[in-house]
């Protein structure tokens, strides 16, 4: 708030040319905001209908000399000399927001009585201050252009004629009232789906109705709905996609065998999960007699099965993907297709898009075929299975199994010489009772089996790639592209890690990649290996799918798709039917229209994204939930101006350990180093150190657990903080500092009684 004038409080008349510069400066001081004149006068401290009368005809003359712009009939403000730009909403928990866009270096905050009701992932046109600073660009929304949602997930608070949604994530820092005819047999309590049917304008509660009742908060069910309803997942199919789904039979004609590549004699088999009912891909193998092999991959004719544009692909498009919860998957395609007619499960003839080579011992391809074959898979082996036979049980197939691994490694040695990044991760799995309450915590690592299939997936897919796009006049395609990092980003990296004697390349992508796993070496069960690492992981683009081919940075491919996965991703379907076309010599098919496709694709595989961390972060506080008090080691896993996250080194539960709770010094964010530090006696608190903290709280509602350090809150040191470091980048959960996480995240607290609820409405 601008302050009142010391000036003129005995109604001391000032000249206009001193009374316009008053004006400017109080109207430049508060860029989007509007005065009338009586509001200036008492800003400037003018009282008395003879200031007023002055103020009004100076702010008149300025109008008119375009130093003000009339927003409304006698209200003014400073003339918009910022600029307009276009992004997306990331809102905070206080309801002010930041704007993500492409238009503008910096994020751009938007105060909540500037956001216009724009909401999460709301795309929206923003105008840019001009007067602010540009470390903090600010502004206000004008149009909302596209709005991301209409439904909110949340509980029930009814009382009495009226009724509040309290929504559970990050959809609304504020409640949503519903009248009670509205409510649709909704409960007090109960965890509902609520749509916004309006939102008065001067009103900070939108106004809704109950479209779904999800069940009790807490059942596991009405949990793993919820979490699907927040990101906007559907989980059952429409009633006319399972009929049409019904009517696709199990049979195969035999003119459709006719047509294709038979394959239904040569030694096939699955190598998936234990629990695997969608098999995507086998692997069929044979010695030939030049002492060379044939290696075919085998992929789920999906695009055989779903016609474009039929009900079943309408629906396969809007989602896109299949979703992995802790305790379920919500698959892409009706279970029939799925689990029964696409999947290639053993002594069953199925139909497959295939990608067949001749290799040597050395695993130097000579020759490749692309189409559409027929198999009979012979076994179907779990990972557990393949495993134990790479490493010495025995098994009818046993040297056919071996050979395979051993072209897989040599691949991948190849892979990691050209300059793939190498990373080892590693996976955190629950272990659930009956009711889908986690009882236990295992981490899944990738074995020699796993990275078997892996080579063989990733072969499939390069060669596809570059069969279509390699070539002079290369036709429309999806390609899976990753950008190299940015060079502010390296930079950045590369001025941190000089503190401890690093370096990576810069320039050249081979040189770039084959540094970072020289560094991830180098670094090894080193002190700084955790906070490293994180940073390393934390400047690379994400992956995602285009028409416009770049070549993939992390695995050094320059060309690379999706072909292997069709039941699971959409991608993959279209990757089918485009191979198909231009094996039969079609035209080049849309660009723009397969590029939108493929924007679409990216999106729905960050949603999905979302949700499955969503649901692991719920069952990893409802696992902590009956361990409040109880203290373990963990890493700091990122640092924000909020206070720093630790991730529990037995359990990847991470938690978030309040600033507000350090009282043995006033700590101030160091955002460069990634680290807070106390000012008085200097302690600090960086990425990748080791703590032991004590279970303070664990928010199920906002699916949050809150740390605090236990014992003297120093960090372990020596041989301590040796025996304890594990790799944070391996669990799902992992958070990365930066300065956008420290303003997504507020105050760990949220209100839960109605009392604390209603203190958000008006």
């Amino acid at each position: 708030m601008v302050k009142k004038s010391k000036k003129n409080q005995n109604n001391i008349p000032i000249g206009k040319k001193e009374l316009k510069r008053a004006i400017g400066s109080v109207t430049k001081a508060t860029p989007g905001i509007s005065f009338n004149y009586k509001e200036m006068a008492n800003v400037l401290g003018l009282p008395g209908i003879e200031n007023h009368k002055a103020v009004f005809k100076a702010m008149e003359e300025m109008y008119a000399d375009g130093l003000l712009e009339m927003v409304s009939t006698g209200r003014f403000r400073s003339p918009n000399k910022g600029r307009y730009i276009t992004g997306t909403v990331d809102l905070t928990a206080k309801g002010s927001a930041y704007i993500i866009s492409d238009d503008i270096e910096k994020d751009v905050y938007v105060s909540f009585a500037n956001l216009k009701h724009a909401l999460h992932g709301d795309v929206v046109k923003v105008m840019v201050y001009a007067h602010r600073s540009a470390d903090r660009p600010e502004g206000e929304v004008v149009e909302i252009i596209e709005r991301k949602r209409a439904t909110m997930v949340g509980v029930l608070d009814v009382s009495g004629n009226y009724a509040f949604l309290e929504p559970t994530g990050k959809q609304l820092p504020y409640d949503i009232f519903i009248p009670v005819e509205e409510l649709n047999g909704a409960k007090d309590g109960d965890k509902v789906v609520v749509e916004i049917t309006s939102w008065p304008e001067r009103h900070k509660n939108p106004i809704g109705k109950v479209t779904t009742v999800l069940g009790k908060p807490g059942d596991n069910d009405t949990e793993m709905h919820a979490i699907m309803a927040e990101f906007e997942l559907p989980v059952e199919f429409p009633e006319n996609v399972l009929k049409a789904a019904e009517k696709i039979p199990f049979e195969i004609p035999a003119s459709e065998i006719a047509k294709r590549r038979d394959m239904r004699k040569v030694l096939t088999f699955t190598i998936d999960p234990a629990d695997a009912k969608d098999f995507d891909d086998a692997l069929s193998f044979r010695y030939l007699d030049n002492g060379t092999y044939e290696v075919g991959v085998h992929i789920a004719d999906v695009s055989h099965y779903v016609q474009p544009n039929t009900i079943i692909d309408k629906e396969a498009y809007a989602r896109a993907t299949s979703v992995y919860l802790v305790d379920r998957t919500i698959p892409m395609l009706p279970e029939k297709l799925c689990n029964g007619v696409c999947s290639l499960r053993p002594n069953e003839e199925k139909l497959t898009f295939s990608a067949i080579f001749v290799m040597d011992k050395e695993a130097n391809i000579f020759d490749s075929w692309y189409g559409r074959a027929v198999i009979n898979s012979d076994y179907r082996f779990a990972y557990e299975e393949a495993q134990a036979i790479i490493e010495g049980a025995d098994h009818k197939i046993k040297n056919e199994i071996l050979t395979l691994n051993d072209l897989a490694q040599k691949m991948r040695a190849a892979r990691f010489q050209s300059g793939a990044l190498d990373f080892d991760r590693e996976e955190v799995k629950f272990n659930l009772d009956e009711q889908g309450k986690p009882i236990g915590v295992f981490f899944k690592r990738s074995k020699e089996a796993n990275k078997l299939i892996e080579e063989f997936m990733l072969l499939a897919n390069r060669s596809v790639a570059a069969f279509v796009g390699n070539k002079p006049k290369a036709k429309t395609f999806v390609y899976r592209v990753h950008e190299k990092p940015l060079d502010d980003k390296m930079r950045e990296l590369n001025d941190f890690i000089a503190k401890f004697g690093y370096e990576i390349k810069m320039g050249n992508p081979r040189a770039m990649t084959a540094s970072f796993n020289t560094l991830m070496q180098s670094i090894k069960d080193k002190p700084e290996e955790n906070l490293i690492e994180t940073l390393a992981v934390r400047s690379m683009a994400k992956a995602i799918y285009t028409t416009e081919n770049i070549g993939h940075f992390g695995l050094a491919f320059d060309f690379y798709t999706h072909f292997t996965s069709p039941i699971r991703r959409y991608p993959d379907v279209m990757v089918h039917r485009l191979l198909d076309r231009y094996l039969e010599n079609g035209r080049s098919a849309s660009k723009d229209k397969y590029e939108e496709y493929c924007k679409h694709s990216s999106e729905m595989e960050q949603l999905a994204a979302n949700a499955e961390r969503a649901s692991i972060k719920y069952k990893q506080v409802e696992y902590m939930s009956d361990k409040i008090g109880q203290s373990f080691a963990g890493t700091i896993s990122g640092v924000t101006q909020w206070g720093f996250f630790v991730e529990l080194n037995d359990s990847k539960c991470e938690g978030l350990v309040s600033i507000a709770g350090l009282d043995d010094d006033y700590y101030e964010f160091d955002e460069p180093n990634y680290r807070i530090v106390g000012r008085h006696h200097h302690k600090t608190y960086q990425l990748g150190d080791v703590v032991t903290v004590r279970v303070a709280k664990a928010n199920l509602f906002s699916r949050q657990l809150d740390y605090e350090l236990a014992g003297d809150g120093n960090t372990f040191t020596g041989q301590a903080k040796e025996e304890t470091r594990v790799a944070i980048i391996g669990g799902r959960s992992t958070r990365i500092t930066g300065k956008k996480e420290s303003k997504k995240r507020g105050s760990s607290k949220k209100a839960s009684s109605k009392k604390g609820k209603k203190g958000k409405r008006k």
